[in-house]
């Protein structure tokens, strides 16, 4: 048999946490997506957009100036998340969340639907997400329009579509602006499963994006362990319980097959 951090590579401290734990929270952020090939908000400043302050794309005063600006960068988001695939990091999870007696729940600040795309369920999308549009007026759902990017670049003005279900309103992606205040209802749901989990694993986050960054630590007052998995050092690591320095694609997967290797016995 072997003992963990040398077959696996996987931190002795890390895998006891997570043997014992029950419960799971999972906070993600944009170091999670980006291993997929997801730019992130900046680096998708590509093209048309180059001299653009991300501010002017994202925030209901640059939406009412000009709509059919936003709008077609944030097609154009859509257009570009459609076009890669979840990585090992999100199909570990969903791994993870197979194991009987486990309940792993997802907190995440990304807005694409990679952890969806995997198999994983995401209990909160606390800055939006790309895929649940909505009324700029009477706030109703819509579907999410289809970008017309299948073979051209990105195009610098595309209007956006008209709601069916009230006179004025026009079609607005379902992220949280800048400017904007998080969903009450995902904040709720993040803060209650970190306080309440057997462990929090905190993946690919700054530890800078307030008011996102405070749910670690809404855990750690809690007494619930915290593990933090990054290739880089971030705010939130003096505080962290265990810091791991890896990336999500590599870390994930080693730690649920160490993991399903001690449940068949192969590990002490």
């Amino acid at each position: 048999m072997a003992t963990m951090g040398v077959m696996t590579g996987v931190p002795h401290d890390v895998f006891a946490l997570a043997r014992s734990a029950r419960t799971v929270t999972v906070l993600t952020g944009a170091g999670m997506s980006a291993e997929s090939g997801v730019p992130t908000f900046r680096d998708a400043q590509t093209g048309l957009w180059t001299q653009v302050a991300p501010e002017d794309l994202a925030t209901p005063e640059g939406w009412e100036r000009d709509k059919a600006y936003v709008n077609a960068w944030f097609l154009w988001r859509v257009h570009l998340v459609r076009s890669v695939e979840p990585n090992a990091g999100h199909y570990a999870i969903a791994r993870w969340a197979a194991f009987p007696d486990r309940e792993i729940r997802i907190v995440t600040q990304n807005i694409d639907d990679l952890h969806e795309r995997a198999g994983s369920p995401v209990l909160a999308h606390v800055h939006g997400s790309l895929f649940e549009w909505r009324c700029d007026r009477c706030e109703r759902p819509a579907p999410t329009p289809e970008p017309p990017f299948a073979t051209t670049g990105p195009i610098d003005h595309i209007a956006p579509d008209q709601c069916i279900h009230c006179a004025s309103g026009e079609i607005r992606p379902g992220v949280v602006w800048f400017n904007e205040p998080l969903p009450q209802d995902s904040f709720f749901k993040a803060a209650l499963v970190c306080r309440d989990a057997d462990l929090v694993l905190v993946v690919g986050t700054s530890g800078i994006v307030q008011p996102a960054a405070t749910l670690p630590h809404l855990a750690m007052a809690a007494g619930v362990p915290v593990i933090e998995l990054d290739p880089r050092p971030t705010e939130f690591s003096p505080y962290a319980t265990h810091v791991w320095r890896t990336t999500a694609a590599l870390g994930l997967p080693a730690l649920v097959d160490a993991l399903a290797d001690q449940a068949r016995g192969g590990i002490e």
